[in-house]
């Protein structure tokens, strides 16, 4: 029978070690003898594993994470990177040469990377709204060969149906890639409902603690080959001193994720009746659009909401100003709950016609709930509410 995720996240990777320790150890060194050419070439022309060139990601620290990230996301293999942008280049460039397909918003630069960098470089892409998803057909028949997206969104937390989408690639024989950041292996297993490649920003809630930079790919082995190539020549691969650290932090994540959810499906549910809020977009809400979908392919509902201020994005701005648990600044999913205005940070690289086009308003605020107690939290953004 297979492990249950818990189980999962504290056990899979982990080595025999020979002295005892319950983790795999931190190998720091940068190159690995062998006791002769002929052992060498087994591992450089991949008759056995082993461990090679840190560089390559042929390190045993690194090799134990992937491991345990493959595990974690049901995947057939993983490659860990120093950063969530490294990991999704490493796959546009790998598999997106025939075009690729980008569904509703995403994150500020993973955007500005389809739209501006891989252009330069001769890739097509398309980038369509969430409401324009009946075009997708007609570009998969032009010869698009890579669809990706989000689910849930930044910062809007739109919902896309994974199968359905899958579906309709798969005919047009296109891969699939899902970003499941926000909703972390905890919450949704895209590979599950039939996408080809899942990626994260492992700096978000596979690190928990806002202390490391990482990315992560997870798929079949075969998909996974192109991808090693990249990364191994742009030098993108995680540190082994970082990879024990997001080791350790993955024995931790199905806890982190559940409480999480219940502080934010609590707060999410306190401020739809709060006179200072314009709306609440979360899809455990009953009314959020995409709830029906959200209970179909999600287990929980996450740790992310956005509020949009009602008086617009100086209203927004002075609420942001006025929080004192909430920490202001970018990023998500560690244990401390985060505050920021969109417009400000993650999509403020995108020209104001752009975000309006994009349904992003400045009046928004998206929140990263931590593991603070919730009422807490909930008292923080009504008084911030009240002086702002």
């Amino acid at each position: 029978m297979k492990p249950d995720l818990s189980t999962r996240c504290v056990h899979a990777g982990e080595p025999d070690d020979p002295h005892g320790s319950p983790h795999a150890p931190l190998y720091t060194t940068t190159t690995f003898k062998f006791p002769s050419t002929a052992a060498l070439l087994d591992v450089v022309e991949g008759r056995r594993p082993g461990a090679l060139y840190t560089r390559y990601g042929l390190n045993p620290t690194i090799q134990a994470l992937e491991e345990k990230l493959a595990a974690i996301e049901g995947a057939e293999a993983a490659l860990a990177f120093a950063s969530g942008m490294a990991a999704e280049s490493a796959l546009f460039l790998a598999h997106g040469r025939k075009g690729i397909a980008c569904l509703g918003d995403a994150y500020g630069g993973t955007l500005e990377l389809l739209a501006s960098q891989l252009p330069e470089l001769g890739i097509p892409t398309h980038l369509l709204l969430g409401d324009e998803i009946d075009r997708l057909a007609d570009l998969l028949q032009q010869g698009a060969g890579l669809v990706f997206f989000e689910t849930p969104t930044n910062p809007a937390l739109e919902l896309f149906d994974i199968a359905a989408v899958a579906e309709l690639a798969h005919a047009h024989g296109a891969l699939v890639a899902v970003d499941n950041t926000f909703a972390s292996p905890v919450n949704q297993n895209p590979l599950a409902l039939g996408a080809d490649l899942v990626v994260h920003s492992a700096t978000k809630y596979l690190g928990g603690h806002s202390d490391l930079s990482a990315g992560a790919l997870m798929g079949r082995r075969e998909l996974l080959m192109p991808v090693w190539n990249w990364r191994k020549n742009l030098g993108q691969t995680i540190a082994p001193e970082i990879a024990a650290q997001l080791a350790r932090s993955l024995r931790t994540l199905t806890v982190r994720v559940a409480r999480q959810n219940e502080s934010a499906m609590k707060i999410a549910a306190a401020m739809r009746a709060h006179p200072g809020i314009e709306r609440v977009l979360y899809p455990g809400l009953p009314d959020f659009p995409g709830h029906a979908l959200a209970r179909r392919q999600m287990r929980g509902f996450g740790g992310m909401l956005t509020l949009e201020i009602r008086g617009g994005g100086a209203a927004a701005t002075r609420v942001a100003d006025a929080l004192r648990l909430f920490a202001l600044a970018p990023s998500l999913g560690g244990v401390e709950s985060l505050v920021t205005q969109p417009c400000t940070t993650t999509h403020h690289g995108l020209a104001p016609e752009e975000r309006a086009r994009r349904g992003i308003s400045d009046a928004m605020l998206r929140l990263s709930v931590g593991l603070e107690d919730a009422d807490d939290l909930i008292a923080d953004l009504e008084q911030a509410l009240t002086a702002g």
